[in-house]
This record gives C-alpha cells, structure tokens and sequence, in this order.
C-alpha cells in the first residue's frame, strides 16, 4: 500500500471511530462536551403525550379567517409557555377551522389528563390592561396583577402593528370603542407618567410608560431598542395577543389521541430492533454479493448512520418515529448508491480495465445518476417540511440530513477506502469484485 493512500485509509478509520465515540459518550474523550446520542430529544411518539384537535365553535357557524386562527395559536403557545411546556408542535389548518395541538407528557408525570390540558390551553384568553404598584413584582422585574382595570379585551376594537413615521420605532396601534375610549381617556390623563401593564390571563405581556392623556380613541404601545427585524416581529405577535382579549370564538378538542411513555418506548425499541437486524441483513447481502467493496461499504454506511444520529443531536432536532424511519430511508438511498457504483466498476472490470482504472471510471459515471437520484429525494423531503407538519417535519428531517449524508460518503468515504485498498497486492483480485478472472 502506497503512503498516501495508506495514510488516507488511516484517517478515514480513525474519523469513523470518533464519530462513534462522540455518538454514544456524548463527548469528546471526556475533554469537550459534545451532544450524542443520549441527549437527541425524544418526539411525542416516543415520549408519550397527545394529539389534539381544536375546532372553532363561531356564534354565527361560520369558519374563522386565517388571522383569527393565527390569534388564537398565538394564545395557545403563551399558555404552554406559561404551563413550562416548550416541547410541543401547534398548527393552524384553516380549511378545517382548527387548530392542531401536539404536546409530551411532562417529565415524571404518571397521571397524564389530556382534557385537563386541553381546558386550560383553549378557553377563550382574558386581556386586561391594569394599574400597576411598582412595589409588587415578580422574580424577573415584571408587574403582578392588581385587578384595578383600565380596559378588557372587550373594549379593543383592532390592534396592529406599524412604524412610527417620526421616531421610525415600532409600534402596536389599538382601535378602542366608545366604551373604550372614555375609560382610557379617564386612565392615561391620571396616570401619567406611570405604567399600565397588559396581562393575557394574568400572565405580563407588556408594560408601557403613559406619555401624555389619550383622548382620541386611538392608543400606542411603542416598542424601543429593538432590531427592525426583531421589532416588527415583536409587534405583530403583541397586536395579536391583544386581538385575541375579544377572540370571537372558543376551541372544542374534538379528536384526542393520547401516547402513554410505555407505548411510544415500546415503539421505538421495536424501530430499533427492526434497524438493527435490516442493517446486518443488508451488509450480509453487500458483502457476499459485491464482496471487498460491499464490506467498504457497509463501513461507509455504518459511518452514515452515526453521522445522521451526531447531526440530529447537534441540531436540536426533535427526533420520532417517522423521523428514525427517515434514517432508515436514508441509509437505504446510501445502498443504493454503492450499488450502482460497484455496478458500473464491474462493467469495467468485464471491459480489461485494470483495478484502479475501473474504480476511478465507476465512480465518475455514476456520479450523474446518483446526483439525480438524490436531489429528487431532497426537493420530496423540502417540500414535506415547509408544508409538513408535527412528526412528518422530523421525517424530513432526518431524511434531508441522511440523503446529503449518504451521498458524501458514498463519494468519499467508501472511494477513498476503495483506492486505498486496491495498493494491496491481494486486493488485486477481480473475484474479489465480483467479477470473474480473465
């Protein structure tokens, strides 16, 4: 074996060991803290929690617009937050007029009671905007409610967000009605100088300073020291919220599906399992049929798998069942890769091309074909993502990592080992590609 190459081989073998070292130590050789295997976050299929679907009940039967859903989810998600629920996937689908709610069980919880959550995460939100005593405060600054109230959700028209064409500051605009206009006018000409905080369900949105007494019917909410991207993201979730005080409709959980831990650990032990015996069966196959470079390539495709897991952990990305079934399709794109690979290197072989000759050849002839086939899998996986929702977002995922994955180390991995192999005088062999001696 040649130096180079040997020296290639080397470091490739040596990559593959600590990739799957940091998989499952979860760090590297206990120096440096890197995320493995153990702290992939587990999805709500795995972990256990429900599936809920919160239907719109409007007075009149109508369907709600777009807005008033996207209103409603934003309440929805402030009461997850509130209730330490950050783990959790919450949709809109305005054909349906409903909302989709998925959350986990929470951590050692063994009494699980989906319509006790479901009551507390959809009735109808309470905005108040109220006095406030500077001397009670939360742990965080914030002002605790007082029950002197200024306005109701009730008294707020319309809210919106816009730029402040003097200061260029964003700003949360408020419509009032009549009822409105007169308390807010009383209010602001008495408190100013002073605050007076917003509470969804008592819990602190906002917290602005009165400059001068509003008489207009219209109020402001400036938003100060902000980025102009964060800012007017920061508007538009507030003029939400305060929308949704006067949300004209209440959420009715029609269809619940709950996952106890047991089932969805059940589950994946059995995913596991299947993975496992699928992936030995698979290398079995390779080895016997493509021999030398199938046993290259059950390596490359072992690295794969590790690979996949390391940059699902990295990422944060919440992995489920349909997501560990996007690895298993990955590693599957990874076969079959190699095959057509190996196929056109024994098509050389067939043709007098010497070992070296014949890889470099199969490698640059497949490459169109396995390029194709590849991207048409990613744009598949894109479009199921933006489009996708809950567990099939966690497929795309892990499929659109797999794919790129698999496509690198079938172009990298198993060549480099391939070239670096083939210096050896036994490894020389055609019968040992499959291809029988001249």
């Amino acid at each position: 074996m040649k130096g180079n190459n040997g020296l290639k081989l080397f470091l490739v073998i040596a990559l593959i060991a600590v990739m799957t070292y940091i998989c499952f130590a979860g760090s590297l050789f206990g120096l440096v803290k890197i995320p493995g295997v153990n702290d992939i976050v587990p999805g709500i299929d795995i972990n256990g929690g429900i599936d809920a679907m919160l239907y719109a009940i409007t007075e009149d039967g109508r369907k709600p617009t777009q807005e008033e859903l996207d209103t409603a989810k934003i309440i929805i998600e402030k009461r997850l937050d509130k209730e330490g629920i950050l783990d959790r996937n919450v949709t809109t689908d305005l054909s349906s007029g409903r909302i989709i709610v998925q959350i986990p069980w929470a951590p050692g919880e063994t009494d699980f009671n989906p319509d006790k959550t479901l009551e507390k995460i959809g009735r109808t939100a309470l905005l108040t905007f109220q006095e406030v005593d500077e001397d009670k405060t939360d742990e965080d600054g914030n002002p605790l409610p007082t029950g002197r109230k200024v306005l109701e959700g009730s008294d707020v028209v319309n809210a919106y967000p816009a730029k402040n064409s003097q200061t260029g500051n964003m700003e949360v605009v408020l419509e009032l009605s009549e009822k409105g206009k007169e308390s807010f006018s009383e209010a602001t000409g008495r408190l100013i100088g002073k605050r007076i905080a917003i509470f969804m369900d008592d819990q602190f949105i906002s917290a602005p300073v009165v400059q001068t007494q509003i008489t207009g019917g219209n109020a402001s909410i400036v938003l100060y020291g902000k980025d102009t991207k964060e800012a007017v993201k920061e508007a538009k979730d507030l003029a939400d919220t305060i929308r949704a005080g006067a949300l004209p409709f209440r959420m009715e959980a029609k269809q619940v599906n709950a996952i106890s831990p047991l089932l969805g650990k059940g589950a994946l032990n059995v995913t596991i399992r299947a993975f496992i015996v699928a992936f030995l069966l698979i290398c079995t196959f390779m080895i016997l049929y493509y021999r030398l470079p199938g046993l290259i390539a059950s390596i490359a495709l072992f690295m794969l798998a590790i690979m996949t897991l390391n940059f699902v952990s990295w990422l944060g990305i919440t992995l489920t069942l349909p997501g560990l079934a996007g690895i298993v399709l990955s590693v599957g794109m990874g076969v079959d890769a190699n095959v057509i690979i190996f196929e056109r290197i024994k098509e050389e072989l067939r043709s007098g091309k010497t070992i070296k000759a014949a890889i470099d050849l199969g490698f640059k002839r497949a490459f169109s074909a396995i390029f194709d086939g590849n991207m048409t899998t990613v744009i598949v996986a894109v479009i199921l993502w933006r489009f996708g929702t809950g567990a099939m977002i966690s497929f795309a995922y892990t499929l659109i990592i797999g794919v790129v994955l698999s496509f690198l180390t079938a172009l990298t991995l198993t060549k480099s080992m391939l070239e670096a192999v083939s210096d050896i005088d036994i490894a020389r062999k055609t019968w040992l590609y499959g291809v029988k001696e001249a």
